[in-house]
């Protein structure tokens, strides 16, 4: 199925580090019919009011990248919003393109969907076969349902609906709130800022916390007091809410050992590769069998397929077997060990002070490396390397400092 130049498409969570990629690269395709919402315009937990606006806008299609996410640490303190607020974004959003007649539909997961201890590379296959990785099982559950839902869409009312399951992905836009960020920000501001009260560059560091305010959990109000903290803080507040996240004079410390093994992907790559398969690739294609719907529900004389026709559909049909899995990696197929990152990122900012990791604290799965070979068959392969992308996000981090 083509998308035209007019087509309306509407990006959920365009501001966002993938969904304002997303947005940018249809752009520059000459795709200018958009329609963004941030969250204070429309929640997308709230089903009426998802409702309501796809009564209003009509897209024909939709690129689902909101979600609610975070890091190791973010993941074991909300692991209730983590499992509900997915949930409930996606029902609303996959339940309303489907209701309104949605073309075409690109939802966006995760590679933690898959078990703690797949076999690597994880291919798509590995799903569902062993127990997930417990930190972020919560996220993980919400997202294979939302690659369900996709699935079962297709299967039962011929729609077309892809699930992209990125790997670690990084890049402009990202988030680098020490609370809740991923690896790569996370790393990336503590050595920073170590790096700036070594140097004693107090109006840098102001600077850094007036963008990004800590807000304090339980146990750092207990530490420091409530209220955030901000460049308008006392030195000595700010030092010690910097350091129960690790980061001293000239020296970080951070979580697990150092030796699980990671994949990333930039994240203009990952919209490039998202956009390709939004406007390249069919439902169809994926699991091989070119005329899908007409197999599920009979052609009409002119070609159209009558989706009330239920005769004989159950889902799937016996003759074809189990149809699964239809969800696509996204990534690059290479890996580093957090520790090697972390040398990397240290060059990028220039950093020449410690950096330690804490053994107590949980390293999270071992390795997650995914095996890209359906993608590639798809036309699509990365073009940023790791040693390239660690760099420009650094200089991003460093712009972004100096905007509103």
């Amino acid at each position: 199925m083509t998308l035209d130049k007019d087509s309306k498409i509407y990006i959920a969570g365009h501001r966002g580090l993938v969904g304002s990629a997303i947005w940018n690269n249809l752009l520059s395709r000459g795709y200018n019919n958009l329609i963004g919402r941030t969250h204070k315009e429309l929640d997308l937990t709230n089903q009426i009011a998802v409702k309501e606006f796809f009564d209003k806008e009509r897209p024909d299609a939709v690129v689902l990248a909101a979600a609610f996410v975070g890091g190791i640490m973010a993941n074991s303190l909300y692991r209730a919003d983590f499992i509900m607020q997915n949930m409930m974004m996606q029902c609303n959003v996959i339940g309303q393109a489907y209701a309104h007649g949605v073309k075409k539909l690109l939802f966006l997961g995760s590679t933690c969907i898959y078990p703690k201890m797949a076999p690597q590379p994880m291919k798509e296959d590995s799903l569902l076969t062993s127990p997930l990785e417990y930190t972020n099982e919560e996220y993980a559950i919400a997202k294979i349902a939302g690659l369900k839902m996709c699935e079962s869409y297709n299967l039962q009312y011929g729609t077309n609906y892809i699930a992209v399951m990125p790997t670690n992905l990084y890049g402009p836009n990202d988030n680098f709130h020490l609370e809740n960020s991923h690896v790569m920000p996370a790393m990336m501001r503590k050595i920073y800022l170590a790096k700036l009260i070594h140097g004693d560059n107090w109006d840098a560091i102001r600077t850094d916390m007036n963008k990004r305010p800590i807000n304090p959990d339980d146990k750092l109000q207990n530490l420091i007091g409530k209220g955030n903290v901000d460049g308008k803080n006392t030195k000595e507040r700010i030092l010690k809410a910097l350091e129960f996240y690790g980061i001293s004079d000239n020296k970080v410390v951070l979580w697990g050992t150092g030796s699980p093994l990671r994949e990333f992907l930039w994240s203009e790559d990952m919209a490039d590769a998202s956009v390709h398969v939004l406007l390249n690739v069919d439902f169809s294609q994926i699991i091989g069998i070119e005329k899908y719907s007409s197999v599920f529900y009979g052609a009409k004389s002119d070609g159209s397929v009558d989706r009330n026709n239920s005769e004989g559909r159950g889902g799937a049909i016996p003759s074809l077997g189990e149809i699964r899995n239809c969800h696509i990696n996204v990534g690059t197929g290479k890996e580093l060990t957090i520790r090697e990152l972390s040398q990397l990122v240290a060059k990028a900012v220039g950093f020449e002070g410690t950096i330690e990791f804490d053994a107590s604290k949980p390293d999270g799965t071992p390795r997650k490396l995914i095996d890209v070979s359906k993608l590639h068959s798809l036309g699509w392969t990365h073009k940023v390397e790791i040693e390239d992308g660690v760099t420009r996000l650094f200089n991003w981090y460093r712009e972004s400092l100096s905007t509103e």
